[in-house]
C-alpha cells in the first residue's frame, strides 16, 4: 500500500503521542486515566485540529470500530486536501457512544469534518497490523489495547481474515462499491 506523505509524517507523531501518555514517571500504565483526562479538555483542544491534528486525535483512542478496512486503506493514500466527508465514511468507520458525542462537539468546527478523517485514519494506522509483526502479536496487543480501553469491538481486523489471509467476500464487495461511488477506480 502506498501512503501519502500526509500521514506518513502524523503517524509517527500519533503514535509518540500515545506512548507519552501511557505511562507515569513510575512505570505504571496510566493510558486510560490520561485520556479521560484529555477528553475532558475537548474545548481547549479543539483550537489545535488543524495544526496539529495527532494531538487532539488522542482523544479518540479506542472509540472507532472500522467495518470496512479497504475504504481506509484507501483514505491513507490521500493528502490532506483530498478527504472525502466525513459523513461519506458512514459505512466503513462506526464510532462508539462516547466517541460520537465528542465528534458531535467537533464536527461544527469549521475544520471539523476534515479533522475526524484524520482522526479515523490514525487511529486506524495504530490498530492496523504492521506487516513487519507476527499476526499473532498484533492481535494480541489490539485485544489488550480495547480491554484496557474500555472500548468495546464488534470484530478486530485479524479477525476480517479466513485462515488463508483472504479477507472476507463482503467486506471486500462492500468496500469496492463504496469506492466507486466516491469516484475511486473499482480494483478487481
Amino acid at each position: 500500500m502506498s501512503m501519502s506523505a500526509f500521514f506518513r509524517a502524523l503517524r509517527t507523531s500519533y503514535q509518540a503521542e500515545i506512548d507519552d501518555l501511557a505511562f507515569d514517571s513510575e512505570g505504571r500504565n496510566v493510558l486510560r486515566q490520561r485520556l479521560l483526562e484529555k477528553r475532558g479538555q475537548i474545548t481547549f483542544l479543539k483550537q489545535m485540529m488543524e495544526l496539529s491534528p495527532e494531538m487532539v486525535a488522542v482523544v479518540f483512542h479506542g472509540g472507532f470500530h472500522f467495518e470496512l478496512p479497504a475504504v481506509m486503506e484507501q483514505v491513507l493514500t490521500l493528502e490532506s486536501d483530498e478527504f472525502p466527508d466525513w459523513s461519506s465514511l458512514h459505512d466503513a468507520v462506526q464510532l462508539t457512544p462516547w466517541a460520537q458525542d465528542l465528534a458531535d462537539s467537533l464536527l461544527p468546527e469549521p475544520q471539523g469534518d476534515w479533522f475526524m478523517v484524520v482522526a479515523a485514519a490514525l487511529e486506524y494506522l495504530y490498530h492496523r497490523p504492521s506487516p513487519h509483526h507476527h499476526e499473532g502479536a498484533a492481535h494480541e496487543d489490539h485485544a489488550h489495547e480495547a480491554g484496557e480501553h474500555g472500548a468495546v469491538r464488534r470484530q478486530d481486523h485479524a479477525d476480517e481474515f479466513d485462515k488463508d489471509g483472504e479477507q472476507h467476500h463482503d467486506h471486500e464487495e462492500s468496500s469496492a462499491q463504496w469506492l466507486e461511488e466516491h469516484g475511486f477506480d473499482r480494483k478487481d
